[in-house]
């Protein structure tokens, strides 16, 4: 952050009185702006044995395959913000929610909260943000083209929980991956960037 969007004038870092760590605080105006973690809220939507996936058409990760998932907006709820990208994504109607997977990101400063969720209908779309929808089985899905992994151990903790039928809430974190960082391209750096900052 350079400028203050509130008067206009340049911010500097510093440690607000009372606080204990570093903010962006205009010495013009004195208003403190504060930083925290985007939310990300998807869904596993199921129809009958088969989820519904996507292939991105946008970036980061455009190609690869992922569960419908996107920032949470200013005035819904995480089970309205997943039933919205479920259809941005895919076309998809979905009927009631159950959280299931809670995954802290803390390198991007992230908050992913994944839903199980059946559609209404097998009714679904291609649209401007997915190349491709389809309906998988277990064996169905690229485990090697999905997009983050986020979503790999979503559904991977989802077909591991099917067989009993029992889907209990959990919250994982997901660590920094140093291998995956240091073979990263000038694309993918930037990607990363822009989702830190808040951007698709």
């Amino acid at each position: 952050m350079n400028f203050c969007s509130h008067c206009g004038a340049p911010v500097g870092r510093q440690i607000p009185p009372g606080d204990n760590r570093l903010r962006y605080v205009c010495p013009t105006c004195g208003f403190v702006h504060y930083e925290n973690p985007k939310i990300v809220v998807g869904c596993v939507p199921q129809w009958e044995d088969r989820i519904l996936m996507c292939r991105r058409n946008i970036e980061p990760r455009k190609g690869k395959w992922t569960l419908p998932a996107g920032y949470l907006e200013n005035g819904e709820t995480v089970a309205d913000g997943a039933r919205r990208e479920t259809w941005e994504e895919t076309g998809a109607l979905l009927g009631d929610l159950t959280p299931y997977m809670l995954f802290d990101i803390v390198d991007v400063n992230q908050i992913y909260l994944m839903f199980r969720g059946h559609m209404q209908k097998p009714q679904f779309t291609v649209t401007e943000e997915s190349a491709e929808v389809v309906l998988m089985r277990e064996e169905e899905i690229p485990w090697n083209e999905i997009a983050f992994r986020a979503i790999e151990n979503t559904l991977r903790r989802y077909f591991a929980d099917r067989p009993n039928g029992q889907f209990p809430f959990r919250i994982r974190r997901i660590p920094k991956n140093p291998v995956a960082a240091s073979k990263s391209t000038p694309q993918e750096v930037l990607s990363s960037i822009l989702r830190a900052a808040g951007k698709r």
